[in-house]
Parts: structure tokens; sequence; C-alpha cells
């Protein structure tokens, strides 16, 4: 420490993290919200989350809060896509002490049901239309990632992270009419993904019955490209 620095000469303040964790579930985009099980705000959903301890980064505080708050095994809580979406410092979102919020985003696949744990009562898949009041200032940070998911599956190949490994087309467009709550036209879909470079890799000689009577489905995993040129841009209109 430099000679003369008075480290507490300021007010102290913690640093938390939350966590914005959405799937598509039965055709349904889903958030994974907590119940709260200690004050403040008892008994009211919320994002995971938590304070960041002294020796960790925020990105690892925000692993282990998901792994500890909701049950996913660590192997499925490392695996899981965390993106920064952006800092919450308003003085009196909490009412404990000044807390600064870095909060994250994450796409998943449909995983088990999780399970509470922390300080956490219960963990659920909630459709973010059904998640009523949230603790602090959640409901604000929910309706951000979500205004960010749909941006990045514009021109990111983030909707593969809602996929298994292997999915066919179909279920890939279904992540972005569910995200983007529009419908697309099959034809124009599928010729958009197939011609972008690094988008999706066929899996050799792999296919799925999608139910009816027509042929399987070809199955493709996620290509090594992160961007997507062109962009694959929602109908015009959608918000």
């Amino acid at each position: 420490m430099p000679e003369g620095y008075d480290k507490y000469a300021f007010e102290p303040f913690a640093v938390a993290v939350d966590l914005a964790v959405f799937t598509v579930r039965e055709g349904l985009l889903q958030v994974l919200l907590v119940e709260r099980g200690q004050a403040p705000w008892a008994g009211h959903r919320a994002l995971p989350g938590g304070f960041v301890r002294p020796a960790e980064s925020a990105e690892s505080a925000a692993r282990r809060e998901l792994a500890e708050e909701t049950g996913l095994a660590g192997a499925l809580a490392e695996a899981v896509h965390l993106e920064q979406l952006a800092t919450y410092s308003a003085p009196d979102r909490d009412p404990r002490m000044r807390v600064v919020s870095v909060a994250y985003t994450a796409l998943v696949p449909d995983l088990p049901e999780p399970r509470g744990g922390g300080d956490a009562a219960r963990a659920d898949w909630v459709a973010p239309a059904a998640a009523g009041p949230l603790a602090f200032d959640h409901a604000q940070i929910l309706a951000d990632a979500r205004l960010r998911i749909g941006a990045k599956l514009e021109y990111t190949c983030l909707a593969t992270e809602f996929c298994p490994p292997r999915f066919t087309l179909g279920e890939l467009q279904q992540v972005y009419e569910t995200v983007w709550d529009t419908r697309l036209d099959r034809p124009n879909f599928r010729r958009k993904v197939l011609a972008t470079p690094g988008f999706v890799e066929p899996v050799p000689g792999a296919a799925r019955l999608t139910g009816g009577r027509g042929k399987p489905a070809a199955l493709y995993r996620a290509g090594p490209a992160t961007a997507l040129h062109p962009p694959l841009l929602r109908p015009e209109g959608r918000p």
C-alpha cells in the first residue's frame, strides 16, 4: 500500500453479481429465477446472484453463485456461456448497504430442473411475462437482458447456445422465433443459415425424426464462427 494512503478514508461498499440465465423450454423463452430465503425480500423471486468474495473475480463469483443457488453441477455451471451485461449502481438499490452489481446474461440449452441452494429457497424456470414483482432492481436487469439477447441473435452465433450439441435447423429456427416472438419463413431461414460461413456444420451421417411422415432431418452442430456476416436480421417492424 502506498505510504500515507488511508483505505478507511472512504465509505465501504460491496460488489455483487446478478445473472439473467435464459433457455428455451416447451416452446417458450424462460428465465431462471430463485426464491429468496433470507431478508431483504425474503419469499420474493429474484435473479440468481450474490456478493463477490475478496479473492475472486466477478465472473468467478457469477459461476459460483450459479452453481450454489441453482444446484447446477460444477461442470454444467462452468460450461454456461456468460456475458457481462451492465453495471447497476443506484445508491439505494439494496437496503442493507451500498451494493454495486455486475450483471451477466447466460444462454443455455434446456437443462434439468434446478434446485435452490445457498440463500435461495428454490429455483425455477419462469416465462419472463409471468415473473411478477422481482427483488431489488432485478426487473430492470431482466428487461435489459432480454433486449440484449434479442439483438445479439442478429449478429452473433449465440443462438446455438440454446441448442443441444446436435440440433436440426428447425430447432435452431425455433430459438429465433421464441426469442424474437415472431414467425420466420422456413426456406428463407434455412438458406441464410447455410449460406453464413462457420455458423453451423453438418454432422456427417446423422439425422433425427422430427414427427410426421417426412424423412429424418439432418443434424448440425455449432460452427467455429462467433459473428454473423451478413447479420440475420429479425423481420422488419419487430423491436
